[in-house]
């Protein structure tokens, strides 16, 4: 026994050495920018090197072209303003626009979800090339936990897309969320998990957990009008005690909440309710703004996709859209005032992802935010929503390799971020001018 056990830690010896002795050096990349905005801060640093080892960040040095070591890639990128990988909080690649009923129901009824999910993949490779290397996909319409699958496909190089955290199906009460109006004898999926009750919140959770979900989402608001006062009304679904137990078990669990919440009561249920983000917020009030400050809430506003619908929807008889994109703007400039974390979220799928999701980024400026701000919202605001900040969201040592380059700089126009010719996502590049 002792000559056999000395044989095999003499070959388990030997085939470590020989294990080393084949193991290749990660790869050293030089990206040589001519102007870099670092994330960290909102004056940009000139002639800066920054050298990668395999997929993370090794060093950043201003005003040099470092000496580069033999075997090393360099990418010259002079002409250039480098800038982090842009994140995108509010996304759905398994839709492919939604501005009417007909749209939403044509893809979920006349679509299988493997095709939707290869529909899906493409979604998800356009989002990467328009700049956007991390994104949150915010449930799939109907399409199960088909973004759990794209996700896998990602991180495991079958597919190429950003990273991604999903939260799989939403949930919503009986009755609230389509597809509806067909008739009661015929049966389909829902575009949600439908949930009831405090025992039924806690148990979708749960299950929604279970098969690989990083946020939970939920559908707090409903059937939106606007009150003679001008503030934006509306059916709230869940009751706040349903909402209450649904952020419990999510937060026991490790998981944060995100809430479609457009108008007052949704609003106001899911902030008392501690859920960890606000989606859309087309109505908040000076008091629910206060609260949010308070216990960090994020705010979501996807103002684009809002003015993107509003004409379809009203030509459906749903004319409240339109005045919502007044209200919208109102309830920016306010939660800008006072002090509301913002973080950068699109809707991207409700509308078509052939529009690139960064024309959002000229109408946060048109409501009041700075280019710097707006650029943060989509940098470190974003990594900080998604618990990521220690590995995006900046370029700095140790974080991956997740840089953009675009034209000119967008601190002196926005738009700039529309034009992204530079693409690196982990050390790997996906496009290049």
């Amino acid at each position: 026994m002792k000559l056999v056990a000395s044989a095999l830690l003499v070959l388990s010896l030997l085939s470590f050495a020989q294990d080393k002795s084949v193991r290749t050096p990660p790869n050293v990349t030089y990206l040589w920018c001519g102007t870099l905005y670092d994330g960290t801060h909102d004056t940009a640093l000139k002639t800066v090197s920054v050298r990668i080892v395999g997929d993370k960040i090794d060093s950043v040095t201003p005003n040099t072209k470092a000496v580069v070591e033999t075997g090393s890639t360099v990418i010259d990128l002079s002409n250039g303003v480098c800038l982090p990988g842009l994140i995108d909080t509010h996304t759905h690649v398994l839709l492919q626009g939604d501005i009417t009923s007909e749209d939403y129901d044509v893809q979920l009824l006349k679509q299988s979800t493997p095709y939707r999910t290869i529909l899906g993949t493409v979604a998800a490779r356009r989002a990467l090339e328009y700049g956007f290397t991390t994104i949150r996909d915010l449930e799939t319409e109907g399409a199960g936990y088909a973004d759990v699958d794209i996700k896998k496909a990602i991180n495991n190089g079958v597919v190429p897309g950003p990273r991604m955290q999903v939260s799989g199906r939403a949930m919503d009460v009986t009755g609230a969320y389509p597809i509806l109006g067909y008739s009661w004898e015929l049966k389909w999926p829902k575009g949600v998990q439908e949930v009831d009750g405090v025992d039924g919140g806690r148990r979708a959770v749960r299950e929604q957990i279970s098969n690989g979900v990083d946020w939970i989402k939920v559908y707090s608001d409903r059937s939106y009008f606007v009150r003679p006062d001008g503030v934006l009304d509306d059916v709230p679904t869940f009751t706040l005690d349903e909402l209450k137990a649904i952020v419990d078990e999510a937060h026991r669990e490790h998981h944060k909440v995100a809430s479609h919440a457009a108008a007052l009561n949704g609003v106001h249920n899911s902030v008392e309710a501690g859920v960890d983000s606000i989606e859309h917020g087309m109505y908040i009030s000076d008091a629910d703004l206060h609260t949010m400050v308070v216990h960090g809430t994020c705010y979501v506003p996807t103002l684009f996709v809002g003015e993107y619908v509003a004409e379809g929807r009203a030509a459906e008889g749903a004319k409240v859209w339109v005045d919502m994109i007044k209200i919208h703007e109102d309830t920016f400039r306010r939660a800008l005032k006072a002090g509301v974390k913002i973080a950068f979220g699109t809707d991207a799928g409700g509308f078509a992802w052939t529009i690139n999701p960064a024309r959002e980024f000229p109408i946060m400026v048109k409501y009041g935010m700075t280019p710097a701000q707006a650029l943060r919202s989509a940098t470190t605001s974003a990594a900080d929503l998604l618990g990521m900040q220690d590995k995006i969201g900046s370029i700095e040592p140790g974080k991956y390799a997740d840089i953009v380059a675009v034209p000119s700089d967008p601190l002196a126009d926005i738009s700039q971020l529309e034009q992204v010719n530079f693409v690196m996502k982990g050390g790997i590049v996906y496009r290049q001018p």
